[in-house]
């Protein structure tokens, strides 16, 4: 994946991500939203801006948006590319600098392909920091540490193992949680008393999507040679890569959204 932050790789995945979310938990959210007559959703880690183009138009009705990333420049592509009918503002932030004053007179919290980069502690406070706003928080496409082929290779579950030991690995003190973060935000908002629903929303990779498909196989293979070099899996990519060119090549990549709501 070169260029994981880029706007050019945010937005080369965005129809993935969204035909991959569980559009099945916009039921509850919209109760959970109520009559709101303009709700606020603050979307941390924006990135380019693709779940709130994907949301957007979902929630019906004014809405605004308060865009949130580290990056100026995604935020200023996120701000030049709205969800149609909504206003939006952005601010430069890290989610794990967040507090329940920055979310005064927030409905919503939201995150897209993020749980996974942060650690315990942080999804904690998160957690914690949500609760005391009471404000409901969706976050969608946290990877779960599941990948599977069409056809099957005996070798890709060596590499599935080493990629998620990559994602789960220590950077700068920090043991991110990698695929553990579903379930480490599951049970950080239960115990805060909110309401916590989980679903699939996986990947769906193939030639249909070639060029995502091939960036995300040299990525994910890539990061499974830097945590294990003596995997040796150059001729594994290249075989791979051989296969998806001519047409004889799926892939399902494992993801989690959840939806916490506090009554």
């Amino acid at each position: 994946m070169s260029g994981e932050f880029s706007t050019a790789w945010l937005t080369l995945r965005e129809p993935a991500d969204a035909d991959a979310r569980a559009a099945d938990l916009l039921e509850a959210l919209h109760t959970a939203l109520g009559d709101r007559a303009k709700p606020v959703i603050r979307d941390l880690g924006c990135g380019a801006g693709s779940l709130s183009r994907w949301l957007g138009p979902k929630l019906g009705g004014p809405h605004h948006w308060v865009l949130e990333d580290r990056d100026p420049d995604l935020l200023a592509y996120a701000a030049a590319h709205p969800p149609p009918g909504a206003s939006v503002e952005t601010r430069v932030g890290d989610v794990t600098q967040l507090t329940a004053a920055d979310l005064d007179g927030t409905d919503l919290v939201t995150c897209s392909a993020l749980l996974d980069l942060l650690t315990a502690d942080e999804v904690a406070e998160l957690a914690r920091v949500c609760a005391q706003a009471r404000c409901a928080a969706l976050f969608t496409l946290s990877v779960v540490g599941k990948v599977s082929f069409d056809p099957a290779d005996p070798r890709d579950a060596a590499v599935t193992e080493a990629f998620n030991a990559h994602q789960r690995r220590t950077v700068d003190g920090r043991r991110l949680l990698g695929p553990d973060a579903p379930e480490a935000a599951a049970a950080a908002f239960a115990a805060h008393g909110a309401k916590v629903t989980v679903r699939p929303s996986p990947w769906r990779l193939g030639p249909e999507r070639a060029t995502l498909t091939e960036q995300w196989l040299q990525g994910w293979v890539g990061a499974a040679a830097e945590q294990q070099p003596e995997l040796g899996l150059d001729a594994y990519l290249d075989e791979r890569l051989a296969a998806l060119r001519a047409g004889n090549l799926r892939a399902t990549v494992g993801h989690a959204d959840l939806l916490a709501i506090f009554n």
